[in-house]
Order: structure tokens, then sequence, then C-alpha cells
């Protein structure tokens, strides 16, 4: 395995040998000079090369591989060409919606997402309709291909995207079953936030002398401020974490366990302390799982709680704040979890509560970190005496989505018109085949819910309820 030293300087998308159509398109998206993750796998990645990728949620990986793939992609050739795996539906769509962006100039192009805890029927429909790309998650695939629905003697490039974490998640067999469906001349792009032995193994199972590329996760003091707290026992932790809630005030704040029993337990009781929160952990419906992340993205939940696991790949701007309710196994997997907040220039903190059996991982943090890690004075106790803040944006759901044909102009329309509340209140609208959601804030929420619900979107009378 070759390594490539990702802290050479990025350099400009137009000095690689990619299509004019790609080149023109991340021009047109303000795409001018690439990533260090970009820079140092690109030029192999164009090259048929194997390469491996190591780097966090955010350093650009999914253009990475995206537009390698869009590069070499016949489309005049029906066939499924790429398959790209990733652990779960959220980011699936999301990596499928930045490749459709990337091939914005290309004709007659077909991506397709094969994802779990969606119906299986509209999948299979698109499927006979053929396409190029499958953006879809292990188990899916797995159903298709038992099925005989899906072909992928033709793929020349499979992409593993969060590799590490498919691998958390019990997805060894699933992917060894995929590597025997596809060809064995092709092309394997493995990317992964962290890379634990399961890892290696794999890239030395099915990839032919792969370059690694790695960008180290280290996080600049100035846009991220690293705090430490020291708790005796389980009650002292969770007064600490209430205190630190109610002192900072995050508008967004992840606080990760590192269990699914303990998000459950920690989510139970800051709810019965009056904090808005929603738990994310790997027992939850994908329908409440959806509703969850939805809350959260849009404001009107302040407080998610949530184990690694889940919580990985998720796009989540604006975080004001990650508290390790339970210290990381290991420094890695701490850095990852604090790059969630201060990003794109923006001021973010992390507090870290730890006790007398963490002095091992204390240790090896403090080396990564360069520093010396004291306990701080927790915020004062007279805090506890008051109450959390509510979220400033609630969520509206709305019976009717795309099969009624509600678009989020009709929405917006409704909301601000005759009598309406301003434009200013009305946050993010997100529009699913047979529901529509939107926040809105939560003191023109009656206001809000009036206007829907008395026939003022697009002329009809629809069912509409605060999400809760």
């Amino acid at each position: 395995m070759s390594q490539s030293d990702a802290t050479t300087p990025s350099g400009a998308f137009d000095s690689l040998l990619l299509k004019p159509a790609l080149l023109d398109t991340l021009k047109s998206i303000g795409f001018h000079q690439m990533t260090p993750i970009q820079a140092q796998s690109l030029p192999a990645i164009l090259n048929g090369g194997d390469v491996i990728g190591q780097g966090k949620t955010g350093s650009g990986k999914t253009a990475a591989f995206g537009l390698g793939l869009l590069n070499k992609l016949n489309v005049k050739r029906f066939r499924i060409q790429s398959l790209v795996l990733c652990p779960t539906r959220e980011l699936a769509d999301q990596v499928a919606a930045e490749l459709r962006t990337l091939a914005r100039g290309i004709h007659n192009i077909k991506i397709l997402t094969l994802c779990g805890g969606v119906p299986m029927g509209p999948q299979i429909g698109s499927l006979e309709h053929g396409a190029h790309i499958i953006v879809g998650t292990p188990g899916r695939i797995i159903d298709h291909l038992d099925r005989g629905r899906l072909d992928l003697d033709n793929v020349d490039t499979l992409v593993l995207d969060e590799a590490d974490r498919m691998l958390e998640m019990g997805f060894q067999r699933e992917l060894d079953a995929i590597m025997q469906e596809v060809p064995r001349e092709r092309q394997t792009l493995l990317f992964s936030a962290t890379f634990p032995e399961q890892i290696q193994s794999l890239s030395e199972q099915f990839m032919i002398d792969p370059l690694m590329v790695k960008v180290e996760a280290h996080h600049d003091g100035e846009t991220i401020e690293q705090h430490f707290y020291e708790c005796g026992n389980n009650n002292d932790r969770m007064r600490a974490l209430q205190l630190l809630l109610l002192k900072h005030q995050p508008e967004s704040a992840v606080v990760f366990c590192n269990t699914k029993r303990e998000t459950k337990d920690v989510a139970a009781k800051l709810t019965n302390a009056g904090f808005s929160v929603v738990a994310l952990h790997g027992d939850l419906e994908q329908r409440d799982r959806d509703q969850m992340l939805l809350k959260f993205a849009n404001k009107s939940a302040s407080v998610m709680v949530a184990t690694d696991v889940a919580a990985r790949g998720l796009d989540i701007d604006a975080l004001d704040m990650v508290v390790n309710y339970h210290m990381a196994y290991d420094t890695e997997v701490h850095i990852h979890r604090i790059g969630r907040t201060g990003r794109a220039g923006s001021k973010g903190a992390a507090h870290t509560l730890f006790n007398h059996e963490d002095g091992y991982k204390l240790s090896l943090l403090a080396d990564a970190l360069g520093r010396e890690i004291d306990g701080e004075a927790l915020p004062g106790e007279a805090l506890l005496d008051t109450m959390p803040p509510q979220p400033r944006m609630v969520t509206i759901q709305i019976d009717g989505g795309k099969k009624q044909k509600v678009r989020p102009g009709d929405i917006l329309g409704c909301l601000t018109g005759e009598n309406g509340i301003e434009g200013s209140e009305v946050g993010k609208i997100k529009i699913t085949d047979f529901r529509s959601y939107v926040a809105v804030d939560r003191k023109v929420l009656r206001k809000a819910l009036n206007k829907i619900v008395k026939g003022k979107l697009k002329g009809k009378s629809y069912r509409a309820w605060e999400l809760r």
C-alpha cells in the first residue's frame, strides 16, 4: 500500500484531466480549489487506481470519488457502471444528491438510490428502467440481488463510503457477498473516517495496491474550544450536563454517549428536566429517525443525544456545541466527534466529561492535543433552578406531499399570503411523497396552522399539526 501525504497544498480543479462538462459544473457551483483529500486522491482515481481515503465528514470525499466515477462514465451505455455503498439511508441520500449536482452538465444520466426503510415497490419499478449509478445501503442491495433484480456485471467502479461505520453496523457479510457480485476487474475506492484493523483486512482482500490518502483530523484551537470536567458517578455526570446546557443555551447541541442504553437514559432524563431533546440510536424505526433528524435540523429541537454509530454521516451544520457524556473509546473518534462543531469558519465548543477510570484515554488524548488536560470548574449549581429555554422554531407536519403536487413555494406562499406570517418567521421546508414539514417561529404557530388547515394551501384544505 503506497502512502500519500495530504499536507501538500490543494490545487485547482482545472489542472485535472476532467471532462469539460464536469469542469463547467464545478465552476458554476463555485468549486475552484480542491480540498486536501481531493488533491491527493483525484489524480490516482482519474488514473483508474484503487484508493483508500481517510478523512473526517466534510473533507470533500464525496466530490473526490464522484468526479472519478462521473469522468469515466459512458452515458450511452445504459448499464450500471458504478455502485456506491453507504451505511445509512441519510448518507446515501446526501451522496446521491451531490452526485446529481456534479452531473448536472451530463445529459440523460440516471442515478438511483436503493436503501432500506422505504417501500420496495418504487425501487423495483425504477430498476426495471435501468440506471448508470446505484447508491445504496448493503442490506437493500443484497435484497435486490437475492431476487435477481439487480445486475452488477458491468460495474467498473465500486465505492465504499464510511466503510468503518458499515463494519461497526455489522455489514461485513453483506459486503463480502456484494464483492462476489461485481467484476474482479474494477476500480475500488474506500473512504473511512477511522482506520481500524477490519478496514486494513478489507483493503487487503478486495483492493489492488491501493494508494492511502490520509487527511489529518486535527482542529484549530481557535475554532473549537475544548473543555474538560471531572465527574464522579452518573448523577454527577447528569448534573454536569444540565449545568453546561443551561449555562451556554445552545441552539443546537449533540451529546455523545457510548451505548444505545445510555442514549435512551440520558435523553429521558433531559426531557424530564424540561429540555427539548431528540434521541438517535440503532433501535429507532426509519420514520421516527427521519422525524427526529428533521426536528433537529430545522432548529425545533435543541439537543440531540446520540451514539457515534447513529450520528456518523449526518450532515449537521451550524452546531454550537458537542458534549462527550462519556469519553470516546479512542482519540480518533474523539477528534471526529468534536469536528462537528466549529465548521465553516464558525466558532464551536466541545465539553468532555471524564472520571478516574478514563486516565489512559485522557493521556492519549493529551498527547494528540499537545496539552495537559485538567478538570475545570462547572457552572454554578443555582442554574439548576432555572427552566431550559424552548427552541425558537416548531415543526408543522402537513398531510400532503409530492404525490399531491405540493411544492415548497406553495407552503411559503400559503403562510406569508394575506394576513399571514412574515417570511423571516418561516424556516426549513421538506417535502416527502405523502407528507410535508415546515419549521415556523414558535410564537406564530397557531396562526400558521390556521392558514394551512383553512384551505389556503393550493386552494385545498390539508390536515396539519405540530410535530412533537
